[in-house]
């Protein structure tokens, strides 16, 4: 398989969006890749009314409060002009997170030795959900190997799952995961690093992200949860997690 193939493989999305958030998904993933970033996930939820989530990152993983300002503006006016949501929603921009969604074969690769949890559609041999620690992916078979804890006697220890059936998978938030996260470049602010050896299980450091006060400029209003918050200090937050949020309201463009 020659490097161009295996590089395409590597980079393209398994994880396929359905609906709505699938329509989103096709009118912005060209034109962030046209501005260096990557789309990672597209969901749509009921917070506060209609929310579009989305989720993006440069490709060494990276993703600042100037990367999210600017995939608010890029993607802003192309979802007015295209608008695939049909109706008023929020919007809201974040980098994948710690216990980020894995939805590349590069991404599997990135984290060999790490806990995660996958979810196949469908079922692989009758079971749908796994949890245990990545293997390498293997390019030709197109299969990522689970390394299972705590099997029943006679149960293999170790699957190949077959990435073509891949619904659902990410990251679990554990302390070797942030204390490597942080290593790979994603410390958080500087006021805050010092905090960073604290022995607090991994649960309690999962503080909110904080958002970023950034809103697109035109005749929209301002989503409350635009406003600059800060998170309750309980612990280190996740290294780049940031958001910025606006309410659409398809009436105020015309």
């Amino acid at each position: 398989m020659s490097s161009e193939i295996e590089a395409d493989l590597s980079e393209k999305r398994l994880v396929r969006e359905a609906g709505v958030a699938a329509r989103v998904a096709q009118a912005i993933e060209g034109p962030l890749q046209g501005l260096g970033f990557r789309l990672v996930r597209v969901k749509m939820s009921n917070i506060n009314g209609c929310t579009v989530q989305i989720m993006a990152e440069r490709p060494d993983g990276s993703f600042t409060i100037d990367d999210c300002e600017a995939v608010s503006r890029a993607i802003s006016p192309i979802l007015d002009v295209d608008d695939p949501v049909g109706g008023a929603y929020n919007l809201e921009v974040s980098s994948p997170g710690i216990d980020r969604p894995l939805v590349r074969i590069s991404d599997f690769a990135r984290w060999v030795g790490y806990e995660a949890k996958v979810e196949l559609s469908p079922p692989l041999d009758g079971r749908k959900r796994f949890r245990g620690i990545l293997g390498a992916p293997d390019l030709d078979r197109q299969t990522v190997p689970i390394e299972l804890p705590d099997v029943k006697e006679g149960l293999p220890s170790r699957i190949d799952l077959p990435l073509k059936d891949l619904a659902e998978a990410h990251l679990v938030l554990t302390d070797d995961l942030i204390r490597e996260s942080l290593r790979r470049g994603g410390p958080p602010p500087a006021d805050e690093a010092e905090e960073t050896d604290d022995a607090e299980p991994a649960e309690e450091r999962a503080a909110p992200p904080a958002r970023s006060p950034f809103q697109p400029k035109g005749p929209r209003k301002a989503s409350p949860a635009a406003k600059l918050q800060k998170p309750a200090r309980t612990g280190p937050k996740k290294p780049v997690v940031t958001k910025a949020s606006r309410l659409k309201d398809r009436d105020s463009l015309h």
